[in-house]
C-alpha cells in the first residue's frame, strides 16, 4: 500500500477515535494493541494488519469502507442518509427495499454495459 495510503488510513482512524473522545492511549487499552502501534498507525508510519485494524472498527464503532479510499462517485452524506432510512424500517420492508434495489441495478448495469440493448427498447 502506497504512503499516501498509509496517512489516509492513520488520519481516518484518528477522527474516528476523537469521534469516540478517546486519547491515543484509552483506545490503545479498549482495543488491547500498543500506545505506540496507535501512534504509528494514525501517523501513516505503520500498515495495519487484519487483526488489528478488526480491533480498531471493533472499539470505534466504523465501517470498514469509512477507512479506506473510495473510488465512489455518491457523497458519502447521501449515501449515510439512504441508510438511515433503510435502517428505520423493519426487517421485512428492508428486505423488501434490498431487492427492489438490486434488481433496479441490475437492470442500469445491463443497460451500461450491453448500450445497444437500450436502444432496441
Amino acid at each position: 500500500m502506497p504512503e499516501d495510503k498509509f496517512i489516509f488510513l492513520g488520519k481516518r482512524i484518528r477522527s474516528a477515535r476523537k469521534e469516540c473522545q478517546l486519547t491515543q492511549q484509552e483506545l490503545a487499552d479498549q482495543s488491547g494493541l500498543a500506545v505506540k502501534t496507535i501512534q504509528d498507525i494514525e501517523k501513516g508510519r505503520k500498515n495495519p494488519t487484519y487483526e488489528t485494524l478488526c480491533l480498531l472498527i471493533d472499539r470505534l464503532g466504523v465501517s470498514a469502507n469509512t477507512l479506506f479510499p473510495s473510488k465512489s462517485t455518491i457523497d458519502a452524506e447521501t449515501l449515510q442518509h439512504l441508510l438511515g432510512k433503510l435502517q428505520a424500517c423493519n426487517k421485512q420492508n428492508q428486505k423488501m427495499v434490498l431487492n427492489s434495489l438490486n434488481f433496479l441495478v441490475e437492470q442500469v448495469l445491463e443497460i451500461q454495459n450491453n448500450p445497444e440493448n437500450s436502444d432496441s427498447q
